[in-house]
């Protein structure tokens, strides 16, 4: 659109500089009035019809053969830009679209984030840093333009439609973020989503605390309201900016230091030993915050008798090789 803007100004300019041109010859050299020597550039310019307004002198002759070149130029030089630029951007559009249609064909466990305002926007950069793959469907053509600008890879469609969540790979996404404009289209989305891929991993975004229990009812694992937390963190801030100083450095992972999530493979060597005998914290320098059992249950600061199962996570800290090192440990079979 840059270029259409730049090149629709150059054209602009051209016809301005051709009447003010042929305006200034008729009125000094012809000797029309103002009115009539613009009436004569503008018909010589766009050859609609021609009549000499005023009879001409033979200056004014000569004049007028110059510029009806002048003229002829310009018009054929505005239409072949204009044309121009219209081909470049269809082809452009067209490229695009089979580029991004080649990288979602590419797309395997990814996320969809689904509207890209400024909570969308912000999703994205989270998962950007996090490195994990991810896709923003966008019904706004401009704001998948500027993702697309950002590097991203974006499609432009309506979120709550069936037939552009499959064109985005949403049955084999590993998530979905709903960042929608309405409560009402989030809770469209939610349940368009659940029913396409029943295992997909959902966090919505919220507006009214009332919508919050219909969205989890609907299949969102995760909802959130930006306004509540927002009010809350600030709270936070003033009364434990120490703490809440500390959760920033851990969850978004400043200093190369991060809390992350570990799945316990079920062939893993380290299924039924406890946190004693897998003495995580001296084999790879991580301090494991809690356990999240494959039931569900939450166990907070687990002592060293606490177990350790397949199919459940371990909540860790530490730095982004030591975590990754974890990983490793967990996945090893026995």
């Amino acid at each position: 659109m840059d270029i259409l803007r730049r090149r629709l100004a150059f054209v602009a300019c051209a016809v301005l500089t051709a009447v003010i041109i042929g305006t200034t010859g008729f009125v000094f050299i012809a000797g029309y009035p103002l009115i009539d020597a613009i009436y004569m550039a503008l018909m010589t310019i766009t050859t609609v019809g021609y009549m000499e307004v005023h009879p001409l002198t033979t200056a004014g002759r000569i004049f007028n053969m110059f510029f009806m070149l002048i003229g002829a130029s310009t018009l054929f030089l505005a239409i072949g830009a204009v044309t121009q630029t219209v081909i470049e951007l269809e082809f452009n559009k067209f490229f695009e679209r089979r580029r991004t249609k080649r990288m979602i064909d590419k797309l395997r466990d990814h996320y969809i984030v689904c509207g890209f305002g400024r909570v969308g926007r912000n999703a994205a950069a989270e998962l950007g840093r996090a490195g994990v793959p991810f896709i923003i469907l966008e019904r706004n053509e401009a704001k998948v333009e500027a993702a697309m600008r950002s590097g991203l890879i974006a499609a432009l469609g309506d979120a709550t439609l069936d037939s552009n969540l499959r064109g985005v790979g949403i049955d084999l996404a590993r998530g979905l973020i709903a960042t929608l404009a309405t409560d009402a289209d989030n809770l469209f989305l939610v349940l368009s989503a659940k029913t396409l891929n029943p295992k997909l991993q959902i966090s919505a975004r919220v507006l009214e605390e009332e919508a919050e229990h219909k969205l989890r009812r609907a299949g969102a694992d995760t909802v959130l309201a930006p306004y509540m937390i927002t009010g809350s963190r600030l709270a936070q801030a003033i009364l434990r900016p120490h703490v809440v100083q500390f959760l920033d450095f851990a969850t978004i992972g400043l200093d190369d230091v991060g809390i992350e999530q570990v799945r316990v493979n079920e062939g893993s060597k380290c299924v039924a030993k406890s946190l004693g005998d897998l003495q995580i914290r001296r084999e790879v320098g991580v301090i494991v915050l809690g356990i999240r059992r494959a039931n569900g249950e939450m166990i907070f600061n687990p002592d060293a008798s606490a177990t350790v199962d397949g199919g459940d996570y371990l909540i860790a800290m530490g730095g982004t090789e030591q975590l990754r090192q974890l990983e490793q440990l967990l996945e090893v079979r026995g």
